[in-house]
């Protein structure tokens, strides 16, 4: 398994041979509506070449379901696997050239895909249609909570003891603040940590965040589990 930082929420993921990409924005979407939220970070383009086998977008906000990035993974020539919740789903339907098959993907709902199992559970965010999203690949399992706030309703049914944790902690946006996501954080157990939604809109610096086993991810890197 090889997971890639890709910047804000999203992550490029290869496990059993297939290629996974979770929440992707390289745009200037969310810019171009809300000024002060421009990029810090340059779009590496060579991510847009990628052809995903599975996309994963966690809630119907711009910098998680941005039509932009997402028409260079769902074209024409494309025969990608779509997992969305509602309101995203609709979303993608809307401009998602046929040959991708998008499946709505509602928490509680779980698609096995191969030797890969995913499985939407629930966040708690101002879209409240938004999951989270657990991963089963090649022994292990990885819990992607998507925008979420510290919520017992989460908690509850989050998966304990993960291989690896990635959860936001930029404070904004009906986000966990670096406290709320340390507390979670010890919740979840996860042998890895890793902190995201920050740097590509903020100033915020991710060495805040103090958990045992903690990464820091670098954008557009492959994150090293050690």
């Amino acid at each position: 398994m090889r997971i890639t930082y890709i910047g804000q929420a999203g992550l490029y993921i290869e496990a059993d041979g297939k290629r996974i990409i979770v929440d992707p924005y390289l745009s200037n979407s969310v810019e171009a509506i809300e000024p002060q939220n421009y990029r810090r970070v340059p779009i590496d383009e060579s991510f847009l070449s990628i052809k995903p086998d599975v996309v994963i977008c966690t809630h119907d906000h711009l910098d998680h379901t941005d039509p932009d990035t997402l028409s260079h993974y769902l074209g024409e020539d494309s025969h990608a696997l779509v997992l969305a919740p509602f309101g995203a789903w609709k979303h993608i339907r809307s401009f998602a050239a046929p040959g991708n098959n998008c499946v709505m993907f509602n928490a509680g709902t779980s698609w096995s895909e191969g030797e890969l199992r995913f499985s939407a559970v629930r966040a708690e965010h101002s879209d409240r249609e938004a999951i989270g999203v657990v991963i089963e690949c090649e022994g292990k399992t990885v819990y992607v909570t998507g925008d979420t706030l510290y919520s017992k309703e989460v908690l509850e049914g989050a998966p304990r003891e993960p291989y690896a944790l990635f959860l936001p902690i930029n404070g904004r946006g009906n986000n966990m603040n670096i406290a709320d996501a340390e507390r979670f954080a010890r919740m979840i157990g996860a042998r890895f940590t890793i902190p995201f939604h920050v740097g590509l809109f903020d100033e915020i610096d991710p060495r805040g965040f103090e958990c045992e086993g903690r990464i820091i991810p670098e954008i557009y890197r492959e994150i090293i589990f050690e």
